[in-house]
């Protein structure tokens, strides 16, 4: 197999984006990373596409020039994503306002609206539950928070940007049109605006009692393509500014929790992996179609032709890291406008590993912006619970850790029972997956080894390398276990098990009695038309 043929894969996530250059035997050359700012304004999450492409631009530029060499070997572009955004595009391919990401709720009362019938079951129309459940394995959320809600909203509230959208791209699509000039989707791609008829993997259609039911005509949408699919050759202008071959291929590519099972080497059916970012999921591929819908997990399709993936979401993961260093450890108020940050990660990882197992009591909730896996409930919130004059941040900072995972082991018992099979090994990815703390942590709370990657943090960069290397027919799926190195294995240990028992315990218990108090406080937005 080729090792220096090169692949430039560019991973954007809701913080930033990292380009890689990786090479068809799962090296990474250099990586470099751009952040993109979030706009956020009560249950409005708000992207700029242009800041989007200006990082990737800035971070793609900085990895080609640490060796000239490498210009000429590479021999493809190709993308992973967040999920579930939308933007609005014109005929020109120019994008009409900020995209609305995938935690944007903007979208609740509208798709609500569609959703319903004369009788309701958890507020769907039972028929309209079911075609959406038989033909594309899943529902419109009601909290909104998925292109089906946001082109709902943008129907209703601004008809006016609706008229003039020649169509509605995910991230992904948006940027293989900012590559290639070409208007597509991938099969993961398009899946959450739920007018896809997927029931053949190898097949995705739209359906049209499905875009009927959401009120949306199918020229909005764009042509669907597989992830393994070559769309063209970089746009001329992109070439040159990058300094690449003219020649230089892009292949469509996944969002990313398809990229990310490739990039981590679960490539196999039931071999399961656990992405901590900004969000949270579990996955694992399988052979069949099916929708839990009492606890919100269902087999879609995925990079990998003819199979799907189940997959079971938690709306934070390490936003609440994030949160922690921004909002409450160096917000810029008068306590602290110009002091340098240290290697912040770092830091909270050697001050929680201070703390005993079960942060002495303290129980975090890292519900920041509602949950979806195991219940959708867009009104839950984060908290913390037992605090006393006892506790410093020592103790918050792991009970912030401890919380996630504690959520993790929440998804994982449905989900377990989802794919039928015991879990073993689980492999994590993502930038949470670097810390050696939270994996032990994440180890310890689940009851499962976790094993972590020589490169988490680089997995979906991995993942869209890998896709891309199929996809210019250099290597098959089948290739990818061998080529993902495992860096360390985390065993759970026996002496914490009764602990983490008993704290989970608590941890379903304060979701089910504080639920109906959070319904109170956060009822959902009806947006005035």
């Amino acid at each position: 197999m080729p090792t220096e043929r090169l692949i430039l894969a560019v991973d954007l996530g809701t913080s930033g984006c990292k380009c890689a250059l990786v090479s068809l035997a799962g090296q990474v050359k250099a990586w470099a990373f751009r952040p993109v700012a979030l706009h956020v304004d009560g249950v409005s999450a708000e992207q700029e596409p242009e800041d989007w492409w200006r990082a990737f631009m800035e971070a793609a530029a900085e990895v080609l020039a640490r060796d000239t060499a490498w210009h000429d070997s590479v021999v493809a572009v190709c993308c992973s994503t967040q999920g579930e955004g939308t933007v609005c595009v014109d005929s020109s391919g120019q994008a009409i306002g900020r995209a609305m990401t995938w935690l944007d709720m903007r979208g609740a009362a509208a798709i609500a609206r569609r959703a319903r019938g004369v009788v309701n079951v958890a507020g769907y129309s039972p028929l309209k539950l079911l075609a959406w459940l038989r033909k594309s394995g899943g529902v419109p959320a009601l909290s909104g928070k998925d292109s089906a809600g946001h082109i709902a909203y943008i129907r209703d509230q601004e008809p006016q940007r609706y008229e003039a959208t020649h169509q509605f791209l995910n991230v992904l699509d948006y940027m293989n049109l900012r590559l290639t000039g070409r208007f597509c989707a991938t099969r993961d791609s398009i899946l959450t605006t739920w007018a896809t008829d997927n029931r053949d993997a190898h097949h995705v259609r739209y359906d049209n009692g499905l875009l009927s039911a959401l009120r949306v005509e199918a020229g909005k949408l764009p042509e669907i393509v597989k992830s393994t699919e070559v769309l063209g050759p970089l746009r001329p202008e992109v070439a040159s500014a990058l300094g690449l071959p003219s020649n230089t291929r892009v292949v469509a590519g996944a969002i990313d929790t398809s990229a990310v099972a490739v990039g981590g080497g679960a490539v196999r059916d039931f071999e399961a992996h656990l992405n901590l970012g900004t969000s949270s999921w579990l996955g694992a591929h399988v052979p069949f179609k099916k929708t839990d819908v009492f606890s919100k997990i269902a087999s879609v399709p995925c990079a990998i032709d003819g199979r799907y993936l189940a997959i079971a979401m938690q709306s934070a993961a390490g936003a609440n890291l994030s949160f922690l260093r921004d909002r409450i450890l160096f917000h810029p108020d008068e306590l602290m406008r110009d002091e340098q940050r240290p290697d912040v990660y770092q830091v909270l990882d050697r001050i929680a590993a201070r703390v005993p197992a079960g942060a002495r009591g303290l129980i975090y909730t890292p519900w920041l912006f509602g949950e979806r896996t195991p219940v959708d409930d867009a009104s839950l919130r984060a908290g913390l619970f037992n605090l006393s004059l006892e506790h410093s941040r020592e103790d918050m900072i792991r009970a912030f850790l401890e919380g996630v995972a504690l959520n993790t082991r929440w998804m994982l018992e449905p989900f377990a029972r989802f794919t039928g099979r015991p879990l073993q090994s689980i492999a994590a990815v993502g930038g949470g997956a670097q810390s050696d703390l939270w994996c032990q942590i994440m180890a310890d709370v689940t009851g499962h080894a976790i094993r972590q990657p020589e490169s988490p943090i680089q997995a979906n960069a991995m993942g869209a390398a890998f896709i891309a290397g199929v996809g210019l027919g250099e290597m098959s799926f089948d290739d990818v276990p061998r080529l993902v190195r495992t860096r360390r294995v985390y065993e759970p240990a026996a002496a914490h098990r009764r602990l983490y028992d008993d704290r989970f315990a608590t941890f379903k218990e304060v979701r089910q009695r504080l639920a109906p108090i959070y319904r109170k406080l956060n009822p959902p937005r009806e947006v005035m038309a």
